[in-house]
C-alpha cells in the first residue's frame, strides 16, 4: 500500500489513541510487523504555544518509522502552521483528526466535531497540503449521529483538497464506542474515493479483521482497543495475511513476560514518577481474564516503586509456572 510517496509494508495499522501509542508501545507493536503506527493525537495549538508535554508527544526513533503524527484542530491557518512544525521531525504522514468523540475536543469544534462542518474539514486538509510536502491524512467517523451520516461526503471533500488516505471508524461520535461498528460505511467511502482507505472499528482477532476485508475492500486494517494488553495482535494478523496461517493464543506465561517487557520500557523512557501511573491501565489489560487477575491488579495498583511492581509480577509468573 502506498499513501502519497510512502510504501507501507503490510495493511495492518496502529491507531492513535491518547494515552496509548507513546513511543515504548510503538517500537512493541513495530516489532510486531505492524506496517504503520499513529501518536497520540497531538494539540496544533499546543505545539504553536511551544506546550513542552505537546513537544514530548512527537518523539519516535528510526526503528519507530513509518510513522504519522496526528494532529488535532479547527482552525486552518492554526493546522498549517503547525504542520510545518511538524514536518521538521520527518514523519512519514500527518494525520488530522477528525473522529475524536470526547467532550473536551469536540465542545472546542475539534475531533468529530468537524463531521459537522464538511466546509472547514476540507479548508483544513487544502492549508495542510499546501504547506507541508508530506502526505495528510484524516481519520473521520460514520458521522455525527444516526442523523446526520456523512462520511461519504467528507471523505469525498477531504481527498478533494489533498487527503492521500482516510482511516474510517465504522461509529458516530454519538456512539462512541458502544454498539457494533457499521463495516458497510467503511465500503462506501472505499468506493467513493481513489486513495487508500483504512477499516476501523471492532478488530479484536484475526477473524475479525479477515471479515472487514472481505466485507468493506478496504486497503489495510487499523487496530485500536484490540490491542490494548494484546499488542501481539499485530503479529498474528501480518503473519495470516502472508501465509494464510493462524499463530496460536500466547500462553498466560507469555502474556506476563510481554507485561513485564512492556513496563521495563515504559519506566526506562517516562521514569517511575510518571511511569507507573501510565503503565497501570496497561497492566491491568494484559492481566485480564488471567487467573487470580483480580488480586493481582489490586496488589500493584498499591504500588509506588517499579521493582516493587516487577518483584509482584514475576512472583505471580512463578505462581503460574507451579500450577
Amino acid at each position: 500500500m502506498k499513501i502519497g510517496s510512502i510504501v507501507i509494508d503490510n495493511p495492518v495499522v496502529l491507531a492513535p489513541m491518547a494515552g496509548v501509542t507513546d513511543l515504548p508501545f510503538r517500537q512493541i507493536v513495530k516489532e510486531m510487523g505492524c506496517g504503520l503506527v499513529y501518536t497520540e493525537m497531538v494539540s496544533a495549538k499546543g505545539l504553536l504555544y511551544g506546550n513542552e508535554r505537546t513537544e514530548d508527544l512527537l518523539d519516535f526513533v528510526n526503528n519507530d518509522i513509518p510513522v504519522a503524527i496526528q494532529l488535532f484542530g479547527s482552525e486552518p491557518d492554526v493546522m498549517a502552521k503547525a504542520a510545518k512544525i511538524v514536518a521538521q521531525r520527518k514523519p512519514a504522514i500527518i494525520d488530522i483528526n477528525m473522529g475524536c468523540p470526547t467532550p473536551k475536543i469536540v465542545n472546542n469544534g475539534d475531533g468529530s466535531a468537524l463531521m459537522k462542518n464538511p466546509i472547514l474539514a476540507g479548508k483544513i486538509v487544502g492549508a495542510m497540503a499546501e504547506a507541508v510536502d508530506l502526505p495528510i491524512t484524516v481519520k473521520i467517523r460514520k458521522g455525527w449521529d444516526e442523523n446526520r451520516i456523512n462520511a461519504v461526503e467528507i471523505a469525498q471533500i477531504c481527498t478533494k483538497n489533498g487527503a492521500k488516505a482516510i482511516a474510517i471508524h465504522g461509529r458516530t461520535r454519538e456512539q462512541f464506542y458502544s454498539g457494533r461498528a457499521d463495516w458497510q460505511i467503511i465500503r462506501q467511502v472505499k468506493d467513493a474515493v481513489d486513495v487508500p482507505v483504512i477499516g476501523n472499528g471492532d478488530i479484536f482477532s484475526v477473524e475479525d479483521a479477515r471479515f472487514m476485508l472481505e466485507e468493506t475492500d478496504c486497503d489495510a486494517i487499523m487496530i485500536g482497543r484490540g490491542c490494548q494488553g494484546n499488542p501481539w495482535i499485530f503479529k498474528q494478523l501480518t503473519n495470516y495475511l502472508k501465509t494464510g496461517n493462524i499463530i496460536p493464543e500466547l500462553s498466560i506465561k507469555e502474556k506476563i513476560e510481554g507485561a513485564i517487557d512492556h513496563f521495563h520500557r515504559h519506566i526506562a523512557y517516562k521514569g517511575e514518577k510518571l511511569g507507573i501511573p501510565q503503565m497501570r491501565k496497561h497492566l491491568a489489560w494484559y492481566l485480564k481474564g488471567l487467573p487470580n487477575c483480580t488480586r493481582i491488579k489490586e496488589t500493584i495498583f498499591q504500588l509506588d516503586h517499579a521493582d516493587e511492581i516487577i518483584r509482584t509480577l514475576e512472583k505471580y509468573l512463578k505462581s503460574i509456572d507451579e500450577i
